[in-house]
């Protein structure tokens, strides 16, 4: 175990030598990522003369001094996740692993799909359902294939903790249309008062963000079986019944606020990377509008007031590459109660940003010196964290 200073970033593109330091997020947000590797998400912009959405730089924190814990090394992790009522920690790997580590030490799981692991695509989320403890239920979302196209979807079976066993499991939920390609699949999961929250995207062809005939590039509001929601603001025939909001990218967050807003996190093109408080029905604008660019420097209408499109709460130009989201929730960290924290895969930091009720602010970010995974709170309110690709940590953040 090591004690770290975490410390503020005292001017932009400063920050003290020290092994994980804190710093602030000045108008624009640092360093840009290393050669991406071929599971990576779609690689950062390069520095850009574009401002930020904040107006000023966030107020510079007292320095924070953590503890911060190197635990087990995985291969390829995606996501993970504590379950309820146990001492475990479930994690899975994009190549079809998962693994629980608890108290008896890491063991891998029986019973995972078989999935199509290739660029982005593999196994994804997995999240306790609300009566895990009672049965063991579980989520989780992987990529199936088929000649040559490819989609999410999205199944739930009975988490055996004592076994390491994963039985029952069944598909709830396809990606519509299967397309070709391995990449935004986004296939986040939420589950609210009941109801599954899937992040489908665009699969980067882009256009079908808007249409809705398919949803490739959408917030989707789901049963617990799968089926779409009652209430939901797409109504009439076909897949639109199960959207919440459209005209997204690459959703590879979903959190609810204590007061249960749903905020995603977005990974744009060539810059633009999102945070957003999703609105039902709303339209957030991709491909049509992005504080991004195209790939080879095509440009994108900026959002505007009214255009027609929900505007991100915060933008990163250039990219950082937001891979999860996690709203802290627990009094571990006092002063960062409600606030979101987002692991970069090619900004290589932990970001904090500030919610206000429906207003966010840049806060803080540490860098890592590592592509970060995945972010979750832990049951006392420590915050875990994943590194991304092979031998990636498990690291435990505590105050000093």
């Amino acid at each position: 175990m090591r004690r770290l200073a975490l410390l503020p970033r005292v001017a932009l593109g400063g920050c003290l030598p020290l092994a994980l330091a804190g710093c602030t997020t000045a108008p624009t947000p640092g360093p840009s990522e290393p050669a991406p590797s071929a599971t990576a998400e779609t690689p950062s912009a390069p520095p850009s003369a574009e401002p930020t959405p904040t107006d000023s730089p966030s107020p510079i924190p007292d320095t924070h001094e953590l503890d911060v814990t190197a635990h087990e090394t995985f291969d390829e992790p995606w996501a993970m996740a504590f379950l309820p009522g146990t001492d475990e920690l479930v994690i899975t790997g994009r190549q079809g692993d998962i693994w629980l580590r608890g108290p008896d030490g890491v063991r891998q799981v029986d019973g995972a799909p078989e999935v199509v692991a290739a660029g982005q695509g593999g196994l994804g989320d997995i999240i306790p359902g609300p009566t895990f403890e009672a049965d063991g239920r579980v989520y989780l979302s992987w990529v199936e294939g088929d000649g040559g196209t490819s989609g999410a979807v999205v199944g739930t079976g009975t988490l055996d903790v004592r076994d390491a066993t994963l039985t029952g499991l069944a598909v709830i939920w396809e990606q519509t249309p299967k397309v070709s390609g391995n990449g935004h699949f986004s296939h986040r999961l939420a589950i609210r008062d009941d109801h599954l929250f899937v992040s489908s995207g665009d699969r980067q062809k882009m256009e079908p963000a808007q249409e809705l005939d398919g949803d490739l590039g959408k917030i989707l509001r789901l049963t617990l079986d799968g089926r779409p929601a009652a209430g939901n603001p797409f109504q009439g025939e076909g897949v639109a019944r199960q959207f919440w909001s459209i005209g997204h990218r690459n959703v590879l967050g979903l959190a609810f606020d204590a007061d249960g807003r749903l905020w995603a996190s977005e990974m744009g093109p060539q810059g633009g990377d999102e945070l957003n408080l999703i609105v039902p029905g709303a339209n957030y604008g991709w491909p049509e509008a992005s504080n991004g660019s195209h790939y080879g420097g095509g440009e994108i209408p900026d959002h505007e007031p009214g255009d027609g499109f929900e505007a991100p709460k915060v933008w990163w130009n250039p990219s950082v590459s937001p891979g999860s989201l996690m709203i802290y929730h627990g009094d571990l960290f006092p002063a960062w109660t409600g606030d979101a924290f987002l692991g970069a895969l090619s900004g290589e930091a932990l970001i904090r940003v500030d919610l206000d009720g429906e207003d966010a602010e840049l806060a803080e970010d540490w860098p890592m010196d590592a592509r970060i995974r995945a972010v979750a709170e832990a049951p006392d309110g420590a915050i875990w964290l994943l590194e991304d690709g092979d031998g990636a940590r498990l690291l435990e953040l505590r105050p000093a």
